[in-house]
């Protein structure tokens, strides 16, 4: 069953990188066989268990060892087939299979801690016992941990139908996991990895823990020293990524998206513009969110630069509505804010109306400025491209988009002021974006993302009880908004480190 685990993983994996409809069915025709492999070893139930919610403690003690790690297997090709059900078709059908898949792969996960706790208790001794507690503390961690991210109000929810999020033991979890010796031990640090390094960044609150990345990947690099780099070479390290491999071209897509925007950070539109053509040529991932921010890489250059390319700024934010997709009958937030954005180029518009900064928004989007913070030089170059543009909107003529553009404006340079320790003068911006509420027409995001921005400021100073309101207000206030479900996904990591001291 391992080995059907295995082999079904990467058709998996291969599958959601590619978003190939053949890969997809090959993808649940391998998940379909692994499932029935494990489902032949398991603890097969009484009558009366099988109208249970799962086995009695008794039946748990009389588990046998290939029994117990048939239902870890199971329980993990439940989650990733339920994972291929929601890419493979946007039906309502499908959603609801996917969602009764993952909730009972978390009840049998739950069901593994506990003969987890009776075997610690009852000092039985097993073979391969240490796989299964790498099975378990990996599924027990990463629901919880992931779960402990959703906003309140969903976490209210989910809790009323059996699922609870708790971010503390779903990191001790995954840290035991990861220290051990089970083949998931790799796993249990990735996700460790991806949840300092990239999910606190984009649904968090851009406070990532560098320290304890870099302590995970230490005996990795030791094991596999052809690969260590300087941490601060991060294009040389991206770079190399795509040198060692040419199998899987999606891990190629992954750097380049990370090398994108690092040189929209450095402000090398020409770099940036390379990789963000490359992903439209190569990635499938989301065709729409390339071309609008290759669009957006190109509107910060003059236009005898643009000519060398051979682009139409135009005719690229045209086509962003066209390349939308859904997934599990779902828009995508990022595309849905592309296209939102997008249609000031219109062709039903007497002419097109250019967007102002729409790569420095995108990075705002992406939470990108936190990650300049530490880089006073960035911040300041920054700051000089937000003061240029607002000096030239200054100097146009009042139109419809005019407040909306220059609340955007405001905010952008709150965030450099913000970032290079100049707290009044960033207040005064955010503060001029609150005040304009009213007359915002279009971009009815820029209040409740700058009420998140404030309460940082606030925090940053010392007024915790601010900071919290601002939250509040932002999380309470408002509704229907682009990009609304990230948002509040930030302020519910805020308000977790804010108001309860993290022992992490």
């Amino acid at each position: 069953m391992y080995h059907a685990l295995g082999y079904s993983t990467i058709v998996v994996l291969q599958a959601i990188m590619t978003f190939e409809q053949q890969d997809i069915q090959n993808g649940i025709s391998a998940m379909k066989d692994a499932l029935q492999t494990c489902q032949k070893y398991r603890k097969k139930c009484t009558v009366v268990e099988s109208f249970s919610s799962f086995l009695s403690r008794g039946s748990l003690e009389q588990m046998t060892e290939e029994e117990m790690h048939a239902e870890i297997c199971y329980a993990e090709c439940l989650l990733q087939k339920a994972a291929l059900t929601f890419v493979q078709d946007e039906n309502m059908i499908n959603f609801i299979k996917g969602g009764m898949k993952i909730r009972t792969s978390y009840q049998i996960y739950k069901e593994c801690l506990s003969i987890l706790h009776l075997i610690q208790k009852n000092k039985v001794e097993q073979q391969f016992f240490y796989e299964f507690d790498g099975g378990v503390k990996l599924g027990i961690g990463a629901f919880n941990l992931m779960l402990s991210l959703l906003p309140a109000r969903i976490i209210r929810l989910l809790e009323f139908i059996g699922f609870s999020g708790n971010r503390e033991l779903g990191l001790l979890q995954l840290r035991e996991g990861a220290s051990g010796r089970s083949m998931r031990s790799p796993l249990c640090c990735l996700t460790i990895l991806a949840f300092h390094t990239y999910i606190s960044l984009i649904l968090g609150t851009g406070e990532v823990n560098l320290a304890e990345a870099e302590s995970l990947l230490e005996p990795f690099l030791q094991q596999f020293p052809n690969v260590r780099l300087e941490f601060q070479m991060a294009q040389e390290i991206f770079r190399k990524c795509i040198s060692v491999q040419e199998e899987w071209k999606q891990f190629h897509h992954l750097c380049y998206w990370e090398l994108m925007w690092i040189y929209v950070f450095q402000q090398n539109w020409m770099k940036a513009y390379y990789y963000s053509d490359l992903l439209c040529k190569e990635s499938k991932w989301s065709k729409a969110t390339y071309v609008f921010l290759k669009a957006a890489i190109l509107s910060m250059l003059p236009e005898e630069d643009i000519v060398p390319t051979k682009e139409n700024v135009v005719t690229l934010f045209r086509q962003v509505d066209s390349l939308k997709q859904r997934i599990a009958g779902k828009s995508i937030p990022t595309e849905k804010f592309a296209v939102r954005k997008s249609r000031r180029y219109s062709p039903s518009l007497p002419a097109p109306v250019k967007l102002v900064l729409p790569a420095l928004e995108m990075m705002y989007i992406w939470n990108g400025f936190p990650v300049v913070c530490k880089r006073k030089d960035l911040s300041e170059n920054l700051l000089l491209t937000v003061e240029k543009a607002e000096a030239t909107l200054q100097n146009e003529n009042f139109s419809d988009y005019s407040v909306d553009d220059e609340c955007l404006v405001k905010l952008l340079k709150g965030c450099c002021l913000k970032n290079l320790q100049r707290p009044l003068q960033a207040e005064l911006c955010f503060s001029h974006v609150i005040q304009s509420e009213k007359l915002l027409k279009f971009d009815h995001y820029l209040v409740p993302f700058t009420l998140f921005e404030l309460a940082f400021l606030y925090k940053s100073q010392g007024e915790i009880d601010k900071a919290i309101k601002a939250l509040e207000t932002a999380r309470n206030n408002y509704k229907d908004y682009s990009m609304e479900s990230r948002l509040h996904f930030r302020i519910q990591a805020a308000l977790h480190l804010w108001k309860k001291p993290s022992s992490d």
